[in-house]
């Protein structure tokens, strides 16, 4: 009897990808991230009815949040937080990311989002132990796009016969 699995091949490279800030209308490529990762949170309440003691819950909305880790080399995020502390501009913008492993036969995913805010931002750093400067940012967003999507890891798992 035959079984299907993942092959090792298909695994998608933390390395292999790109991110993109579209910025008052500038595209720009983030290349001083060292990571992304973004999650959607479903807003749930609770239902209670007759003939049923368990609650069940519904899903009422979602939120949107992230962080990333970035090299300390671009001022283009200082900028932003100065201008809101200093001068009421909050600036709303798109993220970009695309997984893409040439070496993966599931292709590629592209992921927008929407109206990026960022929650926090260290504005200055020094550290005398530190190889390579970094900081971390929090962002909320409130849309997704899902312009492109892996194809179907299925038709590229290999059998165990």
């Amino acid at each position: 009897m035959g079984w299907s699995f993942m092959k090792a091949a298909d695994a998608i490279s933390g390395k292999e990808g790109t991110l993109y800030a579209t910025i008052n209308g500038e595209v720009v490529p983030v290349m001083e991230c060292k990571n992304i990762s973004a999650k959607i949170q479903k807003k749930k309440k609770e239902f209670n009815s007759l003939g049923h003691r368990g609650t069940q819950h519904k899903a009422t909305g979602w939120s949107g949040s992230g962080s990333m880790t970035i090299y300390y080399a671009s001022s283009r995020w200082t900028k932003m937080m100065i201008d809101y502390a200093t001068k009421g501009i909050d600036t709303y913008f798109k993220l970009q990311i695309t997984n893409s492993d040439p070496t993966s036969a599931i292709g590629t995913q592209t992921v927008t989002l929407v109206d990026v805010n960022i929650d926090d931002d260290e504005i200055v750093k020094l550290d005398v132990d530190a190889d390579f400067l970094e900081k971390q940012m929090n962002f909320t967003f409130s849309d997704v796009e899902m312009p492109e999507e892996f194809s179907d890891l299925s038709a590229s798992s290999g059998s165990g016969e």
